[in-house]
């Protein structure tokens, strides 16, 4: 898997590329805890849970179902007042379900573990990307903190924060040159 943080950043990220004007901490909360949520399945260890298994991990919370509901369930628990079904409903619900997504994405990208099972619950095979440059981070905090740390980040910084963030920006300049071409 990715590290935290490094699925923290790209939840952010999404965020900030898809929100309108303003910040909210409730936003960026819930933008956090989408892009780790995930890996809630590694409780399922403790519980004898085979990990290649449909609740084992990177299975079904790895999943784009998974995505769709938990994205439905944010906007329907912390955006009440929204109308349901209405166009910030909807670019709610893609943001939540982008963020949530991006997680198994990022996890596809690294060089370990038995793939993603995107498709779950419908189909439970297991899938990785055709290039797999990430160093896969250690399964809890304890795992992660030693010299293998160094790597993992820096192959994370290469290969995620880098190009997300020269997307990130590339983004927020059209959107800022569209905005700049419709006041004229």
């Amino acid at each position: 898997m990715a590290s935290a943080f490094t699925h923290a950043f790209v939840g952010v990220l999404i965020f900030e590329s898809l929100k309108d004007k303003g910040k909210f901490f409730l936003f960026w909360v819930l933008a956090i805890l989408c892009s780790v949520l995930p890996d809630i399945d590694v409780v399922g260890f403790k519980f004898g849970v085979p990990y290649g298994s449909l609740w084992g991990h990177r299975g079904m919370t790895h999943s784009f179902f998974f995505a769709a509901l938990l994205g439905w369930s944010v906007v329907e628990v912390f955006f009440r007042k929204e109308k349901r079904f209405s166009r910030s409903w909807w670019l709610l619900w893609a943001c939540f379900f982008l963020i949530t997504a991006s997680h198994g994405i990022l996890d596809a990208m690294t060089n370990g573990g038995l793939g993603v099972a995107f498709f779950s619950p419908f189909e439970n095979g297991r899938y990785f990307f055709p290039w797999r440059s990430v160093q896969v981070s250690p399964i809890g905090v304890d795992g992660f903190f030693h010299e293998r740390a160094y790597v993992i980040l820096l192959s994370e910084f290469l290969w995620i924060w880098l190009p997300a963030s020269m997307l990130f920006f590339t983004v927020k300049l059209v959107k800022k040159f569209l905005e700049s071409a419709k006041v004229r």
